[in-house]
């Protein structure tokens, strides 16, 4: 029976990564490389130099993973937010910015993966912060903001469930 319900919400977590848009999973697989250090981002995303300039500056970005998934708040008390979502805001701004993720649910599910699923609770909170920052364009501030629903805004508790489906690169293959 455990089997069958892993494997169940191991399809789920897949319907949804199909879901997004080509934009969002190519971003997700590419981050989801940097930030999980699955492989040399530059050798396998890297097509040009925009892309390899972007990808340097994602690095730089992610620097901040690693002391984020150590320092996720475990508590309800407040002396540790600060710092704590200070830094996921700042990266989540980051991966905001760069206009590939259209959607909470698209950076709920990178994000589940970055960090882990203790830190599902503060996502809500960080994704709200990044997309109302100056440095989002006020259109995508306005689509990104109407993208969360109410409910996985107000959720009163959130999964401990750590995500099952990695999604990868996958080599286009000659016809």
């Amino acid at each position: 029976m455990a089997v069958t319900n892993a494997a169940s919400l191991t399809i789920a977590e897949m319907r949804e990564f199909a879901s997004f848009t080509a934009a969002e999973q190519r971003y997700i697989r590419r981050s989801l490389d940097i930030g999980l250090g699955r492989c040399d981002a530059f050798r396998v995303w890297g097509r040009n130099a925009v892309e390899n300039a972007a990808i340097r500056s994602q690095y730089v970005a992610y620097q901040e993973l690693k002391a984020l998934r150590q320092s996720v708040p475990q508590d309800s008390g407040f002396d540790r937010i600060e710092g704590f979502v200070g830094k996921l805001t700042r990266v989540a701004a980051f991966d905001l910015a760069q206009e590939r993720m259209d959607s909470f649910s698209a950076f709920r599910f990178l994000y589940e993966r970055l960090l882990g699923a203790e830190a599902r609770p503060w996502l809500p909170s960080a994704f709200c912060a990044a997309a109302a920052l100056p440095q989002i364009r006020p259109e995508r501030r306005r689509m990104l903001l109407q993208s969360i629903s109410e409910a996985a805004a107000t959720a009163p508790g959130w999964s401990d469930r750590a995500p099952s489906f990695y999604p990868e690169f996958i080599e286009e293959v000659a016809a």
